[in-house]
């Protein structure tokens, strides 16, 4: 026994033990630390999200909204489709809606995304609502941006006035690929200097996409996550008659107003609409 003081000692052998108590206790808390370590990790860890743009545009018009969502820890993609912006050059009459599609279903298959946030705006409803037809299982957030929500078997000429329709059938007879560059003003977008920026960046848009009949089996519908987002300043009853149709159905509607933003949401409030994506998904 060993000899004793104001602060008496423990024999040897009961030290040890104490000794590698306390070790085991240590190692078990520092695994403790690195669990919840993780854990935050995991519950910070960022969301993926494939922006689909519209006719004429490209995926340059999602810059600044997908500036702000990867300063948030976002991943994100915005994929110029065949035929346009800085992929113009392969511009043909061969594109259908089929192409696309297929475009934003080689996106998800190359770059391994999963569990992922789809945005279409306008035009890109088409492609987008195709596209879960065979991502279905990947996509857990799905937004329509001012978009047109297609039934199936319709095609894009199928929800165009009847002088639209013509001038493409005219235009498909003479072999145009693309139909021609709107007046960005149109878009009823609110800053001079972003018209312009919009109107020098947009491309023709191909003819064979208004053509494709869109096939759908209801995998829309069973995305956990759907919102429609409608630019009420935009006149266009097709978008009116979706925003009815999604509040109907549960989906989260948002409306921005004519002092928000037109047409082009990203262009004009890119903020607000970020903020609506990384909230809502």
């Amino acid at each position: 026994m060993t000899k004793k003081h104001d602060g008496a000692k423990q024999p040897a052998a009961l030290s040890r033990r104490m000794a590698l108590k306390a070790a085991a206790a240590g190692a078990g808390l520092a695994t403790l630390a690195t669990a919840g370590t993780r854990g935050a990790m995991a519950q910070s860890k960022g969301r993926t999200f494939v922006l689909i743009h519209g006719a004429w545009h490209g995926g340059w018009c999602y810059g600044p909204t997908a500036d702000i969502l990867r300063a948030k820890g976002h991943k994100v993609y915005a994929p110029s489709l065949t035929g346009l912006a800085d992929r113009s050059h392969l511009l043909s009459t061969s594109i259908k809606l089929e192409t696309h599609i297929d475009d934003i279903v080689n996106l998800f298959k190359w770059e391994d995304i999963e569990n992922a946030v789809l945005v279409g705006h306008s035009y890109g409803g088409w492609p987008i609502s195709g596209a879960i037809e065979k991502l279905e299982g990947k996509v857990s957030s799905i937004f329509y941006l001012d978009a047109f929500l297609p039934e199936n078997g319709q095609k894009g000429m199928d929800l165009t006035s009847a002088q639209f329709q013509t001038q493409l059938k005219e235009a498909i007879a003479k072999g145009e690929a693309g139909r021609p560059v709107p007046k960005a003003e149109a878009f009823r977008i609110l800053d001079p200097k972003n018209i312009a920026w919009v109107q020098a960046k947009m491309t023709p848009q191909p003819t064979g996409l208004a053509t494709s009949e869109v096939k759908l089996t209801g995998a829309r519908d069973r995305v956990a996550k759907k919102t429609y987002i409608r630019a009420a300043a935009y006149p266009q009853p097709n978008f009116d008659a979706a925003l009815a149709k999604c509040k109907a159905a549960g989906w989260k509607t948002f409306e921005f107003q004519a002092a928000e933003a037109g047409h082009d949401i990203m262009v004009d409030a890119p903020q607000r609409l970020a903020e609506i994506l990384m909230d809502v998904a």
